[in-house]
C-alpha cells in the first residue's frame, strides 16, 4: 500500500472516531442537570421554555430566580407541569366589557361602562 493511501485511510479512521465521540457526548442541550423540585414561586423572576429542536430533543424549562441564579426544572414532574399549565393558561379578564345600547329615539349608539 502506498503512503498516500495510508494517510487517507488514517484520516478516514480519525473522522469516524471523532463523529462517534460527538454523538456519544449527547446533544447541545442547555440543561445538563435538572432539579426535581420547585423553589418558592415568589422567588421566580423568569421562566423560559425551550421546545425540542434538531440540536436538543428534550423540552427544557429554565428558571431564573430573583437573585439571578438560573436552573433547569424536570418537565416530566407533575408539580412542574401544573405550574407550567397555570403560567401558560390565558388570563381571563376581570374587567367588564362595555355594553352598547341603541337609542330608539335617535340614531346614536351609547356605550356605558
Amino acid at each position: 500500500m502506498s503512503s498516500i493511501m495510508k494517510v487517507f485511510l488514517l484520516l478516514a479512521v480519525v473522522v469516524c472516531i471523532s463523529e462517534a465521540q460527538q454523538h456519544e457526548r449527547g446533544q447541545q442541550c442547555l440543561c445538563q442537570r435538572v432539579r426535581n423540585k420547585i423553589n418558592l414561586m415568589s422567588d421566580i423572576k423568569d421562566v423560559q421554555i425551550y421546545q425540542a429542536t434538531i440540536f436538543c430533543d428534550k423540552v427544557e424549562i429554565v428558571v431564573t430566580n430573583n437573585s439571578g441564579l438560573r436552573y433547569c426544572l424536570n418537565p416530566n414532574l407533575k408539580a412542574v407541569q401544573k405550574v407550567m399549565a397555570s403560567i401558560l393558561k390565558p388570563k381571563t379578564s376581570t374587567t367588564a366589557r362595555p355594553t352598547v345600547h341603541t337609542s330608539s329615539t335617535g340614531s346614536a349608539n351609547i356605550a356605558r361602562m
